[in-house]
């Protein structure tokens, strides 16, 4: 059993990452603050946002932070499954035998960094379930494990859509969230020109956890405790996204075509009982899942045709879910 005071310490750990984070990113607090409850549920995320607003920076700073092994893979419409997962190659040893030998690709590392993942063909993209599934790689038959933590972040451009390949919602169910990097405030702007208009290297962080730390918050929250009515509502808002439930509002009825699956259920829970370790609490509560409830369901919830072609934007819908479906 972990005691209390060696909860206390990992929470210590992790606010001092958050604050050496903070030191090189400017104005994410809550990118920040929902890619460290993805990695502490040894999860996915999707990152959207357009160009230079620091989602591969901020995977970097987060790699340096910990220590971990990092690999940043450039998706583009010629990238073939082995330039990601790796490839059996021939060798001939000193005596002149041959052999096959397999040579790992870029996604054996802790943190992947998959930029603008929806580049790339659906084969290429499909590359990458199995890892964020099954957490191991297949090659000629032989099955490789990829060594934990392993976490893949994947970025997209929202505004530049020629030549890209949609992500398939069995590929976009499995990221935990969807995170929303948003460009920042005019006072945020000048203190990036302050601190990195030098020209310095913004990567001169401190290492400060290690993997063992990682992997024993990890186990942590996965045990946190939640109370059943905190369970009961969470049940309650995702069955709410489904357009046949009696429990579904009025935009849902009208305008969802497919609701959320038992996996944003799941990333609630799972994500609520991270958020209740980084704010320092003993206990999951309300406030907990109401600070994941968007970046678990926002990718979940499919329109329907009206949907599209009326321009209802899902955050809309999931406002109204929000203040439809009340605590009992």
């Amino acid at each position: 059993m972990i005691t209390e005071k060696q909860i206390r310490d990992l929470q210590a750990k992790f606010h001092a990452l958050v604050e050496e984070i903070r030191s090189v990113i400017i104005g994410h607090d809550e990118v920040i603050q929902q890619t460290l409850i993805g990695l502490l549920c040894g999860e996915h995320l999707l990152l959207e946002g357009v160009p230079g607003l620091g989602k591969t920076l901020l995977v970097r700073t987060l790699g340096k932070a910990l220590g971990l092994k990092f690999a940043r893979i450039q998706f583009t419409p010629d990238l073939m499954p082995a330039d990601i997962i790796g490839t059996r190659i021939l060798i001939e040893d000193e005596a002149g035998r041959r052999h096959f030998e397999f040579a790992p690709g870029p996604i054996f590392a802790h943190l992947v960094l998959a930029d603008e993942i929806n580049r790339a063909t659906p084969k290429t993209q499909s590359a990458l379930l199995e890892a964020m599934q099954e957490r191991t790689i297949t090659v000629s038959g032989e099955t490789y494990p990829l060594e934990e933590p392993f976490m893949v972040l994947a970025t997209q451009n929202p505004i530049e859509l020629e030549g890209t390949y949609p992500l398939p919602e069995a590929q976009i169910d499995r990221f935990f969230f969807k995170i929303l990097v948003r460009p920042p405030s005019l006072d945020q702007l000048e203190q990036i020109i302050d601190r990195h208009g030098s020209g310095q290297s913004a990567l001169a962080i401190k290492h400060v956890l290690s993997r063992e730390d990682i992997l024993e918050a990890q186990r942590l929250v996965a045990s946190w405790p939640i109370a059943s009515p905190l369970r009961r509502y969470v049940a309650r808002l995702v069955d709410a996204t489904q357009p046949t439930s009696e429990n579904a509002p009025g935009l849902v009825k009208q305008y969802v075509e497919y609701g959320a699956s038992p996996r944003a259920a799941l990333a609630l829970v799972r994500g609520a009982k991270a958020h209740a370790f980084l704010s320092g609490e003993v206990h999951t509560r309300i406030a907990d899942i109401h600070a994941v409830f968007y970046p678990s369901l926002i990718h979940r919830v499919i329109r329907n045709f009206r949907g599209e072609a009326e321009g209802v934007p899902v955050d809309k819908i999931l406002q109204e879910i929000f203040h439809h479906v009340r605590p009992e």
